[in-house]
């Protein structure tokens, strides 16, 4: 079992930064990682992947201004945020996965808004 903690979340005008992080209990250096969110009234989506052997993915909406890095030694997973957008406002979950697992934390607020 991994548990996943998120932190860096908050509020932010439109066009400021803020790094995400997510926090492992236990070992990530096999699991597929990334970022998804969640806006008021919609369903989850896809913000950005890194898998195990380190292919990154991210969303047209956050190509060019979002980052995900991963540290396995440290067992963490970032998201660096620039640019923000009003409609970046969501809630921020970290998942790590494998064929077997499949792991999400609590959740953060980042909320965009002048």
């Amino acid at each position: 079992q991994v548990q996943l903690v998120e932190s860096g979340g908050g509020l932010v005008q439109p066009g400021g930064s803020l790094r995400l992080s997510c926090a492992a209990s236990g070992s990530i250096f096999s699991f597929n990682v990334g970022w998804f969110r969640q806006a008021p009234g919609k369903g989850r989506e896809l913000v950005a992947t890194i898998s195990s052997g380190g292919s990154i993915h991210y969303a047209d909406s956050v190509k060019g201004r979002f980052t995900i890095s991963r540290d396995n030694a440290k067992n963490t997973v970032h998201l660096q945020m620039n640019s923000l957008k009003p409609e970046d406002t969501a809630v921020y979950y970290c998942n790590a996965n494998s064929l077997r697992w499949d792991y999400w934390g609590q959740g953060t607020q980042v909320t965009v808004s002048s």
